[in-house]
């Protein structure tokens, strides 16, 4: 299986088939499991085998067949599968961390990201500084002796920022620091973060895994004694695990990824090389354009550079809204990694907790819209942003 290419891990990896030797994967609904005596239950929950199961809550073969083809397209030793991303990164940061330990995190992150770090955590004695995660300068400075983990996005929500892994996991290990990378935005497919120096990774399985708008989901990755010695315990007992229903959609989620990504990023490349120049927009942010602060090292990190581009539009909030409200194709929403494009307003949305100072200081203008790609035709998509650029002009 370690041979095989990204599309026939996502297609075979994990199978488990029951007795009738069913072709689709089977969905074990079901919260329990029964034994055959006394004495095997005492057994199990002394130790549980590969193929045993107890409660849902612990473990299910569905969801284990998605953890094993996740972990197998990662490249990681063991997953836990959540019940949403966020659950993956509370359950990541939260299962390790005790009170007095130290992060360091990137202060560019997902609004839900930032309450775990600075409402949650600090409120049970954890202490966090936030860096510029593209200065490594400031990385070096903040990292110490009582830094348990960093935690960053590897591609910045939602102003793109591509953030130098390997770098900051080397001063990482200097301190024994855990490396704990979100990893949406570039993808399973599009990145080897587990190669470049992450010790755990997490993802929302709502966006491109699943990529249908169906469910809520996540996933952590990492080593199996992270997973079942640390992970494992603190989210069985908390109830953060995914549903058997939720496992079997990802699944199938995971069996069109690769082909989905691909044409999802070649769309998005050949959108902001469209637009780049429109002199309509402030600006357009995406890795693949040689403007892009981080081009050259998202080049070296990413075999693509994603999926999602941001435009800032002149006019500020009342040209975006207008450009939002013109466009025909586009569906205004807040998920991303969706087989339908997708725009959001993040300033208004997504990012409306924090206050003006954050906004200005991540790039979060009242112009700025994120534009996640989905699967429709490429000319359509450009054509049809284009037409909404029209009518913000005509006013």
């Amino acid at each position: 299986m370690e041979d095989w290419k990204t599309r026939t891990k996502l297609i075979h990896s994990g199978i488990r088939r029951s007795q009738y030797g069913e072709v689709a994967e089977a969905i074990f609904m079901t919260q329990g499991f029964v034994y055959e005596s006394a004495e095997q239950a005492e057994a199990r929950f002394l130790e549980a085998g590969p193929d045993e199961f107890i409660y849902a809550r612990y473990g299910n073969p569905t969801v284990k067949m998605f953890e094993d083809r996740i972990a197998a397209l990662e490249g990681a030793e063991d997953a836990f599968a959540t019940a949403s991303g966020m659950a993956a990164v509370n359950g990541a940061l939260t299962s390790m961390l005790k009170a007095g330990d130290h992060v360091v995190a990137a202060r560019a992150l997902f609004g839900s990201c930032l309450y775990i770090l600075e409402e949650v955590l600090t409120r049970f004695g954890v202490n966090v500084t936030f860096v510029d995660g593209t200065d490594l300068d400031q990385w070096k400075h903040a990292i110490n002796k009582d830094t348990k983990a960093v935690f960053f996005e590897s591609m910045s929500n939602p102003t793109l920022e591509v953030i130098d892994l390997p770098a900051v996991a080397r001063l990482a290990r200097r301190v024994g620091a855990k490396v704990i990378v979100d990893n949406v935005f570039a993808t399973p497919v599009f990145s080897r973060a587990l190669e470049q120096g992450a010790d755990v990774v997490v993802y929302s399985a709502t966006k491109h895994i699943d990529g249908q708008g169906r469910a809520l989901g996540g996933v952590i990755l990492g080593t199996k004694e992270f997973i079942r010695k640390t992970v494992e315990p603190y989210l069985k007992h908390t109830g953060g695990s995914m549903s058997p229903f939720t496992a079997w959609i990802m699944l199938k989620g995971l069996e069109t990824l690769d082909l989905r990504v691909r044409a999802q990023a070649a769309t998005a490349q050949a959108m902001a090389e469209a637009l780049q120049w429109d002199a309509r927009l402030e600006r357009v942010i995406y890795p693949g354009l040689e403007q892009h602060p981080q081009h050259v090292l998202a080049g070296k990190l990413l075999e693509k550079p994603g999926t999602v581009l941001s435009l800032d539009i002149k006019g500020g909030q009342a040209a975006a809204f207008r450009f939002l409200n013109a466009l025909k194709i586009m569906t205004i929403s807040n998920n991303l990694g969706d087989a339908k494009s997708i725009v959001t307003h993040p300033a208004t949305t997504t990012h409306q907790r924090l206050s003006d100072e954050q906004k200005d200081m991540l790039g979060i203008t009242p112009g700025l819209v994120r534009v996640s790609i989905g699967i429709e035709d490429s000319d359509d998509l450009i054509a049809d942003v284009k037409q909404a650029l029209d009518a913000v002009e005509a006013r």
